[in-house]
């Protein structure tokens, strides 16, 4: 049973910013960003031909600066939102704006990889979140679960709760918190929680970990030195609802209970240097993806903090009388944490790898020299987890 090999994708430039179109449930496609200062920046429109291993794309222009992160719409294919570096008067502030992508290719009519970006296409600014009195953007987020007219932006150390109105041409500042204390006061990321009907969202800036209520815009709960160094990234086990990963530069990959903040509840240590990106599979939470600048992706299996740490149990129904005594060992026995896979397809920092939302076995990692690498669980771990 061979695995599949994995399918490299080269953009001309740099690129750092990758999202899944999440509101594609059925093909399988990625948005890229990317960073270059000398020419026009661009979103590669990323579609994976499952059936022939070829990867589709279309590029459209963003004219308005280097791409640091792009966020899809939960409720709209056509809809996302960038952070960008922009200069003025001598000065770089990185702002964000939401944008509407051609209607023909929201559901992706493509070129073939061979045709080279002849005429790429510009995207329709649809508003921009204007931060004006906030500072520099560090990342914006979508309610998860929404009708995609609500997101959350942090800028230097202020979260900023947005509405969108008029087919998401205006945004309004609905309300706002801010950092307060010593020290580097400035967000790295956040993530927005799927779970307590979508009213917790989760940031880090500097060591440290917050909780807050969107609807008070109030801590909840903080996890202070949660890493030894700076926190790269966050994100929500889909399936237990206090469940929180994060990553960071040192080296390290940890989940937390946050009911209880004192202690993680694992560590992972298998990166060599500074892990940017960390997330959990959509259908099945054991499995979890990292990306570090060691320019490896490390698929790891977390079933003993899994929402199934069993695995399926097995129906009395559906043993032969034979069988009766092998149900004690198949029930009883955890599976061991372990790492399922190394992905070694990069030679660059890999600073985002992500999960597509169509296809649970199926994931994408980008390294900041513009390789887009699609990659597969692979399929004895598929089968025992499925069977």
């Amino acid at each position: 049973m061979e695995d599949e090999a994995p399918v490299i994708y080269g953009l001309e430039f740099q690129a750092r910013a990758l999202t899944p179109q999440t509101a594609e449930t059925d093909a399988i496609r990625f948005l890229v960003g990317t960073q270059s200062l000398k020419y026009d920046n661009q979103i590669h429109i990323i579609d994976f031909d499952d059936e022939n291993n070829i990867i589709n794309k279309n590029v459209l222009l963003h004219h308005v600066g280097e791409i640091w992160q792009i966020n899809a719409s939960p409720a709209d294919k056509g809809v996302f939102a960038t952070c960008y570096s922009q200069t003025s008067d001598s000065k770089v502030m990185t702002c964000a704006a939401v944008w509407k992508m051609p209607k023909e290719l929201e559901s992706g009519s493509h070129e073939s990889p061979d045709d080279s970006s002849s005429n790429p296409q510009t995207l329709e600014l649809l508003c921009h979140l204007d931060n004006a009195a906030h500072g520099n953007m560090a990342c914006v987020v979508w309610e998860p679960m929404g009708d995609g007219k609500k997101l959350i932006s942090l800028a230097d150390n202020n979260v900023l709760l947005w509405d969108l109105q008029e087919s998401s041409t205006k945004a309004v500042l609905s309300s706002s918190a801010a950092l307060e204390g010593k020290g580097q006061l400035k967000f790295t990321s956040g993530r927005w929680s799927p779970h307590h009907n979508c009213s917790q969202i989760a940031t880090a800036n500097d060591t440290n970990i917050r909780g807050w209520d969107i609807r008070t815009m109030s801590q909840i709960y903080c996890i202070e030195n949660a890493h030894g160094q700076l926190v790269r990234d966050l994100d929500f086990n889909p399936n237990k609802q206090y469940y929180l990963a994060s990553c960071g530069d040192d080296c390290k990959v940890k989940f937390w209970d946050t009911r209880n903040v004192n202690e993680p509840v694992k560590s992972l240590e298998e990166h060599s240097h500074w892990v940017w990106s960390v997330r959990y599979n959509h259908s099945h939470d054991q499995l979890v993806l990292t990306g570090s600048s060691d320019s490896r992706v490390i698929l790891s299996n977390m079933v003993s903090i899994s929402s199934e740490p069993f695995g399926h149990l097995i129906d009395d129904d559906e043993l032969s009388d034979q069988e009766d005594h092998h149900q004690e060992d198949k029930t009883k026995e955890p599976l061991q944490d372990s790492v399922i896979a190394t992905y070694e397809e990069h030679e660059d920092s890999v600073y985002a790898a992500e999960w597509s939302s169509a296809d649970p076995w199926l994931f994408a990692s980008l390294s900041y020299d513009g390789r887009l690498v699609i990659n597969r669980v692979p399929r004895a771990l598929k089968y025992h987890i499925l069977l």
